[in-house]
């Protein structure tokens, strides 16, 4: 199976699951950086990727195999969270489990997708305090609250990590970078389960491989 997997040189979730689970997996695959914003605006204009592939919403990540392109997100992760035995194949409860924590990922990336658009400085600001001290809160209190609704083990779903828990480290170390003007780094820390979620995935052995290989971290 010859797999690509396309998007720039960002270790942000909505591409960074998908290619930590295949790499946790021991999956062979390319890994497609494109050039922002040269590749990103010819993709953008003409659905043009690398080794001429076309992606089907004009959108990146773009997954290919075997010669069939593949768009989405959430599609992209399932796939490879299978092939990584990282997403079930035979137990619909616990993938939809799985779904609606990726979904949760996606409402919180546009929640935050809204307060970057604002050109007006002082609204922005505005939006950023309603941001980091309404809106995030209470959606890391959703996750919070499902973490430690499960009663097998530290991580989302069932008793080993899946792909929801690899989505929510990279999207909390989005939310805590400092890249988020008014968003404290120390948002975490009334969130005692998703602290240590965070931190183990931090320190697992081959996601700190990936992140030296990939990023010198």
């Amino acid at each position: 199976m010859k797999i690509r997997l396309f998007y720039t040189n960002l270790p942000f979730w909505r591409a960074e699951v998908s290619r930590l689970a295949l790499y946790i997996g021991g999956i062979d695959f390319e890994d497609v950086r494109m050039i922002w914003r040269d590749d990103f605006d010819i993709m953008v204009n003409t659905g043009k990727l690398p080794y001429n592939i076309k992606s089907p919403f004009r959108q990146i990540p773009v997954l290919e195999v075997d010669g069939q392109v593949i768009g989405q997100t959430a599609g992209i992760a399932r796939f490879c969270g299978k092939l990584s035995g990282m997403y079930p194949k035979n137990d619909d409860i616990l993938a939809a489990k799985i779904d609606q924590i990726i979904d949760a990922a996606n409402d919180i990336t546009n929640l935050i997708g809204l307060t970057m658009r604002e050109k007006d400085p002082d609204k922005k600001i505005s939006e950023r305090k309603n941001l980091s001290e309404k809106i995030l809160p209470k959606w890391l209190g959703f996750l919070e609250d499902l973490l430690d609704e499960n009663k097998l083990s530290e991580w989302f779903v069932g008793k080993n990590m899946s792909i929801a828990d690899l989505c929510i480290w990279r999207l909390l170390g989005w939310v805590t970078s400092g890249k988020l003007d008014h968003v404290p780094t120390t948002i975490l820390e009334s969130f005692p389960n998703l602290t240590k979620l965070y931190n183990l995935i931090d320190n697992h052995p081959k996601v700190c491989e990936w992140m030296l290989l990939k990023y010198k971290k």
